[in-house]
């Protein structure tokens, strides 16, 4: 099954384009996954399991890099995506 996610980071503190590009980079680095990334989101796709069990560790890295931060996200089907259903 393909996911898809929609994800922003907002770390709170006063440094907080490091940790956002950081991220991104990290999400960059695995060849298995897309990634697209405007002023205020990332979007990525791949393989749900993958996909999941990357996002889970690098969001774990990125609390404890970071301390307090939000990850605001939002997931969809890639395998219902244009299909009309």
């Amino acid at each position: 099954m393909k996911l898809v996610v929609d994800i922003s980071l907002y770390p709170l503190n006063e440094k907080y384009i490091a940790p956002i590009k950081g991220f991104i980079e990290r999400l960059n680095d695995d060849d298995s996954l897309e990634t697209s990334t405007s002023a205020t989101s990332t979007i990525v796709s791949g393989e749900y399991d993958h996909l999941m069990s990357v996002l889970s560790r690098e969001m774990k890295r990125s609390y404890e890099e970071t301390g307090q931060a939000v990850f605001v996200c939002k997931f969809l089907n890639g395998d219902k995506m244009g299909s009309g259903e």
